[in-house]
């Protein structure tokens, strides 16, 4: 688990940021970013460039409303699952699960920055006459709503809330990654349908409601879940008087928002009709393969290019130095006390820093040298992780018996905001170098493929950080001589004989030191090389095959 995502929304998560899903990683690659076909552009002349054009431009936003409501709904949708599955490892970290376990559930967020070996046959395959995003958003609403029902009565023996056992974390992994998948096929499905579901006037308003959608189900999910399954925060600011459990459950929130799914999916299915020439466009099979051959073919033939395959290397590898910071921290701040749901609402004071710094960083990524901020930012961030050390350790001194004082909050959130500016100040500049680079001929394309490379580059090492923090920790037997803590079975007889595991040191800190000192060699010996692609020639970055 992210430490910004205990605040924010990675991708996939890692969610996407504000500015565009996740993630606060990196902006997760759209279906829309690929190169629309020419059913989408007749269908979006159609649209916009009929003989009473000039009417719709006076008309502007207003005659879409319902089209721009039914979009933000959709993407609203697509962020609770993935908003839920970002608050399980917070969930099963207050019930001391090892790291290892957190590790096996981060392949949740795994399917988002994979989706693009997909995308291309969520685009080509279709029943013409039900609808070509309908034939896939449909069904996959309905599995969404379905497997929500049924985790709804079955999720609680998998988290094992009786206290007997621990967390069924195989299966909830399973689960809850074909929810993600579920949500990361809905959202190439939705993406793709806002080409034409809006006019090309309009067009722009899709992502607004991509990342405004998201950012909402999101926060509907994790924070304001995590808020209301609380006892203790229910008890302290909702309530007369204190009960044991929130005032909603696990079970009560994926069974109401299951039905949500199936009741919205079936009203958008018999109301909601997509654009008619779409209906009446029919493809022979035998097209619809070779153009989702000709896509994947295309994406071999980019990725052979010298300079985008050593640019992807260095996106692969770039992210090490700061996985266990970023990835292990606020798990660590929960296994110290701190509770779950406060770590939640501190994304709240953070959502207009969100909206700001992209703004602001913009104006210094703009230029033929984007990637000089990547290059002066990186060092910061890894200084940023130092600190997140330091206030892992300094958590457990000023735990008091009621809580943790309003200073510690201050200085949590001071330390995420620093944390952001750094992060978004990378992002801003990769993703400005991402569409300097793109061939404009292919540049959705190019421009996802990219994207899902900078995102497996975060996920990779998120999962590695979590896997080693257990076998880099070293706990002794205080209490039983002659007894050790290296294993469980060792541990577990250390208990027996009247004593107790005491850890001598923690893998997390280890993990901090390793990893600043790889990412200090990576930027010094990489990370030149990357401001040096800067200087490559238009062409270098151009594929033939496009041409």
């Amino acid at each position: 688990m992210k430490l910004s995502e205990a605040i924010t929304h990675k991708n996939g998560r890692q969610r996407k940021p504000l500015v565009s899903k996740l993630d606060v990683s990196e902006r997760e690659p759209m279906l829309s970013d690929l190169d629309v076909d020419d059913d989408d552009k007749e269908a979006l002349l159609q649209n916009s460039d009929r003989e009473d054009g000039p009417a719709n431009v006076r008309n502007g936003i207003h005659g879409e409303l319902g089209s721009v409501a039914l979009l933000l709904f959709l993407y609203v949708l697509q962020g609770i699952p993935l908003g839920l599955a970002g608050s399980i490892p917070l969930i099963m970290q207050s019930k001391s699960v090892s790291y290892k376990d957190q590790a096996y559930f981060s392949f949740v967020f795994w399917p988002f920055s994979l989706k693009l070996l997909w995308a291309p046959l969520v685009d080509s395959l279709y029943l013409g006459k039900f609808g070509r995003r309908k034939s896939w958003l449909v069904p996959t609403q309905y599995l969404l709503g379905l497997f929500m029902l049924y985790l709804s009565s079955t999720v609680d023996a998998m988290l094992q809330t009786d206290g007997q056992k621990g967390p069924d974390v195989i299966t909830l992994t399973a689960v809850f990654f074909i929810l993600a998948f579920l949500a990361a096929t809905q959202d190439i499905a939705v993406d793709g349908w806002a080409l034409t579901m809006l006019s090309r006037e309009n067009v722009g308003y899709a992502s607004t409601c991509n990342s405004v959608g998201q950012t909402a189900g999101y926060f509907l999910g994790n924070v304001l879940f995590l808020a209301l399954e609380s006892a203790d925060f229910c008890n302290k600011y909702l309530r007369f008087e204190p009960q044991e459990q929130g005032i909603v459950t696990l079970s009560d929130f994926l069974f109401f928002w299951g039905i949500v799914f199936m009741v919205s999916t079936t009203l958008v299915a018999v109301l909601k009709k997509e654009n008619g020439r779409q209906h009446c466009s029919k493809k022979k099979p035998r097209e619809e393969a070779k153009g989702v051959m000709e896509t994947y073919k295309l994406l071999f033939s980019i990725i052979k290019l010298p300079t985008v395959f050593t640019f992807c290397i260095l996106l692969l590898t770039a992210k090490i130095g700061f996985s266990a910071a970023d990835t292990v921290t606020g798990l660590k701040l929960v296994e110290a006390g701190v509770p779950k749901e406060q770590l939640a609402l501190l994304a709240v004071p953070m959502v207009p820093l969100q909206i700001l710094l992209p703004l602001v960083i913009s104006k210094y990524t703009a230029g033929p040298r984007p990637l000089d901020v990547f290059y002066k930012a990186f060092p910061f961030r890894l200084l940023i992780g130092l600190e997140y050390a330091l206030l892992v350790w300094w958590t457990p001194t000023v735990r008091q018996e009621e809580g943790f004082p309003v200073y510690y909050y201050a200085v949590v959130l001071l330390s995420y905001a620093v944390h952001q500016v750094a992060l978004y100040s990378m992002y801003v500049a990769c993703m400005a170098f991402h569409a300097k680079v793109s061939d404009p001929v292919i540049g959705g394309t190019y421009m996802t493929l990219l994207n899902t490379v900078t995102n497996l580059g975060g996920n990779w090492p998120s999962t590695l950080a979590l896997w080693l923090v257990d076998p880099l920790t070293f706990k002794e037997c205080q209490g039983a001589p002659g007894q050790t803590c290296s294993s469980l079975e060792e541990a577990e007889l250390c208990v027996r004989e009247g004593g107790i595991c005491v850890t001598a040191l923690d893998g997390y800190y280890v993990e901090s030191v390793v990893c600043i000192v790889i990412g200090i060699s990576w930027w010094i010996i990489f990370g030149k090389k990357m401001k040096r692609l800067q200087e490559e020639s238009p062409s270098a970055w151009h594929c033939s095959v496009a041409k």
